[in-house]
């Protein structure tokens, strides 16, 4: 892990005090294959609020928030979006994240295997799904 103070203006992030660069290795359960991610990170916080092993510690405690984000990633392509003006990210996202919700709520352990079900009857399965009907 890499943290970076930053300082001066003109930069796109007005309240960033801090870029972190972190390497992570993984090894998948079933292959065994051990693989190498590069996450970078900003934060508001100051060195004096929060050190490189407070960064550290708050990117490793929060493992469900980078599943949904995963699967934000994987199953609805986010990266791709093309929303990216006013309220339209945070809408699309919260919707998403009722969606990923409803399917888990429903018993579905595969998001894109629940949405595809789903589909099917486009008209009355997601009402089903919310209790709408």
């Amino acid at each position: 892990m890499r943290v970076l103070t930053v300082t001066g203006p003109g930069l796109d992030f007005p309240h960033i005090a801090q870029a972190v660069k972190i390497h992570r290795y993984r090894t998948g359960i079933e292959s065994g294959k051990t693989t190498r991610q590069t996450i970078y990170a900003i934060t508001d916080m100051t060195s004096r609020q929060a050190s490189p092993q407070r960064l550290g510690q708050l990117a490793r405690g929060h493992p469900g928030i980078e599943f949904v984000h995963h699967v934000r990633d994987t199953t609805f392509a986010k990266d791709a979006s093309k929303i990216r003006t006013g309220h339209g990210p945070a809408n699309i996202a919260t919707l998403r994240n009722l969606e990923v919700k409803t399917l888990r709520d429903a018993g579905h352990h595969s998001i894109a295997a629940g949405l595809r079900q789903a589909s099917y009857t486009p008209f009355t399965r997601p009402l089903d799904l919310l209790g709408l009907t």
